[in-house]
């Protein structure tokens, strides 16, 4: 195990420095003072006493810490596995530029069934009788891997070898499994490499986290993964044209493995082409929900929050402020005394409430704007607050878009932003009736305690 920490961005010390939140859902950590100075010397850079493993273990499971990795992997230890469907020579320029990028690596390109057998320099090309999709061909590719760690890096990506290798040093912590970089667009001055480099779904900020179900980094693309290889044979579910990425993150989580985003990794990737072509892309990701539900219940739900916080947000959100302000008063009573045994100070678990709500207001807004607008612009016949709901939901998100990022096409942004979310619900509406299943239209209210770790 690594010696080098940092610490997560939503932890909180308590005013003895004996407690610590981090997590989601909330985890209280209650320490000896031995494991106090563990703390400190983590928050402040300073090296570990001896005794910190027991400890830093606990903290790296739940992602209150994250590694910093001190030794690195040779590239004689990865194998990259690309998968490809090659339509012109334009792409095949594009791939053979990426495997040049990876030449002291062994590449293995699949090609799925291009219309032309991909002819390459520097790679191992195996070529499928019939397109399967990607999962499909990432499975025959890593059968082919004979190194300990396995990259899947996506044909349009531009990444470097020693991009692959830092993320690959990720996985000599305990239990670390699979590990995710930041998957930024590319801005290339149109206004959809503008938008994607503000609003891609690949890219999922600049935070470090442990990926897992319902937590504030549920997913990671399979744009660029690297992990180990002997337990991603055949990781890929090949029924799965869309989701199969998503999916395999979540059985890895749920076996007890450990999948990491760690952002400190940047690569890039090409913007769609055509407004169709990005609107089509977020269609069918909305429309892999219902599926992933089928596998793994509830884990796709639109919205998630503890049901204390539900009701003031959506008084909130329903334009009843006054009501809402009524409902602060016992929604920060039930949190200042639920939170006690955490040793925090009251203003600390004030701001946790805070912290909390407003999470909560911008979930459900983002939950009504995406998935349940159709049964809301129902609502609004009969009901006038239903058009307040609807209206905050749908138009507040990209006019904060267009005064935080200030984008050189505003007025194409805040169009592009409702029909982002549009089709993207449409998919989620289309997979449940497809398979006929609801659930994951359902939001998952809870009323847990806030858990705790001696």
């Amino acid at each position: 195990m690594t010696n080098e920490f940092i610490a997560d961005q939503q932890w909180f010390r308590s005013a003895n420095g004996l407690s610590l939140l981090a997590g989601s859902p909330l985890t209280s950590f209650t320490v000896s003072e031995a494991g106090a100075r563990v703390l400190d010397a983590i928050e402040n850079g300073a090296p570990l006493p001896g005794n910190h493993v027991s400890l830093t273990s606990r903290l790296l499971a739940t992602g209150a810490i994250h590694p910093l990795p001190n030794q690195s992997v040779s590239p004689s230890d990865i194998s990259v596995v690309i998968p490809a469907l090659v339509h012109n020579e334009n792409e095949r320029e594009r791939l053979q530029s990426l495997v040049n990028q990876l030449s002291n690596m062994t590449v293995i390109v699949v090609d799925d069934a291009s219309p032309q057998p991909i002819s390459l320099n520097g790679a191992t090309v195996i070529r499928r009788d019939s397109n399967g999709g990607p999962g499909a061909a990432r499975n025959s590719g890593v059968r082919e891997v004979s190194t300990p760690y396995v990259a899947f890096v996506d044909a349009d990506i531009v990444v470097t070898s020693e991009s692959l290798r830092m993320l690959a040093s990720v996985l000599l912590t305990d239990n670390v499994v699979l590990v995710a970089p930041r998957v930024a667009t590319e801005n290339n001055k149109t206004f959809l490499g503008e938008y994607e480099s503000l609003r891609s779904p690949l890219d999922l900020g600049t935070s470090p986290a442990v990926v897992r179900p319902l937590s504030r980094v549920s997913y990671v693309p399979a744009a660029v993964l690297v992990g180990r290889t002997q337990q991603l044979i055949d990781a890929f579910d090949e029924s799965m044209r869309l989701g199969e990425d998503v999916d395999m993150v979540w059985r890895i989580a749920e076996s007890g493995g450990m999948v990491r985003y760690v952002p400190s990794v940047e690569c890039h990737h090409e913007p769609r082409a055509t407004w169709r072509a990005l609107l089509k892309q977020r269609f069918g990701y909305g429309s892999s929900a219902a599926t992933l539900d089928k596998r793994h219940p509830f884990a796709a739900s639109p919205f998630r929050s503890h049901g204390v916080l539900v009701l003031p947000a959506l008084a909130l959100l329903s334009g009843y402020i006054y009501f809402a302000l009524l409902l602060a008063i016992p929604t920060y009573v039930y949190f200042a005394i639920t939170l006690r045994s955490t040793k925090l100070s009251v203003r600390m678990r004030a701001r946790i409430t805070w912290i909390g709500f407003t999470a909560t207001v911008r979930l459900l807004a983002a939950a009504i704007r995406r998935v349940w607008w159709p049964v809301i612009a129902i609502a609004m016949a009969l009901f006038q607050p239903a058009l307040f709901l609807m209206l905050f939901s749908v138009l507040a998100a990209p006019a904060y878009g267009i005064v935080r990022a200030k984008p050189k096409y505003p007025g194409e942004y805040f169009l592009m932003r409702i029909l982002d979310d549009c089709a993207y619900g449409l998919g989620v509406w289309a997979g449940a009736i497809r398979t006929r299943n609801f659930r994951c239209l359902l939001p998952v209210i809870t009323f847990r305690r806030t858990s705790r770790a001696k």
